[in-house]
């Protein structure tokens, strides 16, 4: 389903055991700018009403996570702040293409896997942590990561053929492997 073509490795593991304080933290951040994201295709494809119900309802979601994380945190006495944020997402927008429709196309992919990463991650740490709140917690979020990714991947085929968008989605695959081997020095979500 995920189609990922790096899976999560013992090393990140090993960073978040040593910094869960920061990766709970940079979490939140990334649920927030998940909601950001679907609301911003709202705004840019506008005339197209599936794909702006969908993001409404992602937007929703999202928000309704960042809040459940934002209370995981309080209830843990860690207090949200801004974090340097990995190079992740940035690395994987940069890859989208300028014209329309292929920036549609690219941007909704590339949604689409940030998603498809949150949940793979989301199930490492969820069979990871000997936390029990943490990892039914990790567990509760796979279902609607997994939504979301095969969401995007769909509403892609808006603008291309389904032919164009999965040559397209697997090229972004391998880019996305690519950057997942180059480790980043924080402790994050998608370091």
């Amino acid at each position: 389903m995920l189609h990922l073509k790096s899976p999560t490795d013992d090393s990140w593991l090993a960073q978040v055991d040593s910094n869960l304080e920061e990766v709970l933290i940079d979490h939140a951040h990334c649920e927030k700018k998940a909601a950001g994201t679907a609301l911003n295709l709202i705004f840019h494809y506008v005339e197209d009403r599936e794909l702006c119900q969908e993001m409404t309802e992602i937007v929703n979601e999202e928000l309704e996570h960042f809040h459940m994380v934002l209370d995981l945190l309080e209830r843990r006495g860690i207090r949200f702040r801004r974090l340097k944020p990995s190079q992740y997402g940035s690395r994987l927008h940069a890859l989208v293409r300028k014209s329309e429709p292929e920036r549609a196309v690219d941007r909704l992919l590339v949604a689409g896997l940030i998603e498809a990463r949150s949940c793979e991650r989301f199930q490492a740490l969820a069979e990871h942590v000997s936390d029990p709140e943490l990892a039914t917690f990790y567990r509760s979020l796979f279902e609607s990561e997994a939504r979301h990714h095969a969401t995007y991947t769909r509403l892609a085929k808006h603008f291309a053929a389904e032919d164009v968008v999965e040559t397209r989605l697997a090229e972004l695959y391998e880019a996305e492997a690519a950057i997942m081997a180059e480790r980043e020095q924080f402790p994050r979500m998608h370091s």
